[in-house]
């Protein structure tokens, strides 16, 4: 899911920067200008609510209340103050994943997203991941986090420190960790290959140990 929003959100992006485009030769004021418009954005949206297409099949929602673009600021950036929802859909218009974080910036230069604050993702697989940030680097395809983070999936629960990541989230690393595991997943032995032993084990009949007989002690009588 990842790798398809990202690639929607890097299109938009591209559309974007070559409307504004336009704008790079327009002549300046004979007046300086009294600061740099570093702080102003080129755009800014209220009360966003997208679907997007892919094939004539809706595929993702965004939902944000407010969307900065500012390409003055260097690196330039899209800014989420009040908190942004991506949404996946199956062709039936069901969810199937979603991302979600309190606040979220995108370079779009360096492609990359930072998300803060009760960030959540579950993709397709049923996996859910929380933390307080989350970084998402579109050049390197991997997510990461330098903070406490959480995986649960149908099979076990990891919690850790730093965190690191494919863009689909089928493998994983999570460090300082502490959580539920599998047997499988500590000896990389299926749960088959234990049964077997656990069977052989069981057949395995052992000979009774013989027990020493214990001495007794006698008082020696007198004559």
């Amino acid at each position: 899911m990842v790798c398809k929003v990202e690639g929607r959100i890097i299109a938009i992006a591209a559309f974007v920067a070559m409307i504004l485009s336009g704008c790079n030769d327009v002549q300046e004021h004979t007046a300086p200008a009294i600061r740099d418009r570093d702080s102003a954005s080129v755009m800014t949206s209220y009360g966003v609510n997208t679907l997007i297409s892919d094939s004539g099949v809706i595929k993702y929602k965004i939902i944000t209340e407010r969307w900065d673009v500012n390409t003055i600021k260097n690196p330039s950036r899209w800014t989420f103050e009040k908190g942004v929802f991506f949404e996946q859909f199956d062709e039936k218009f069901h969810v199937q994943a979603y991302i979600q974080a309190d606040t979220a910036w995108y370079f779009d230069q360096q492609k990359l997203w930072h998300l803060r604050g009760r960030v959540k993702i579950r993709n397709i697989n049923g996996l859910l991941y929380e933390s307080e940030e989350l970084y998402w680097d579109g050049v390197r395809h991997e997510l990461y986090s330098n903070v406490f983070s959480k995986v649960t999936t149908p099979e076990r629960s990891m919690e850790g420190t730093y965190f690191l990541s494919d863009e689909r989230m089928t493998h994983y690393t999570v460090s300082n960790s502490k959580g539920s595991f599998t047997r499988e997943d500590m000896t990389g032995e299926s749960k088959d290959e234990d049964k077997d032993k656990k069977d052989a084990k069981q057949d395995t009949v052992q000979a009774p140990q013989p027990m020493r007989q214990q001495l007794q002690k006698h008082r020696r009588t007198g004559q």
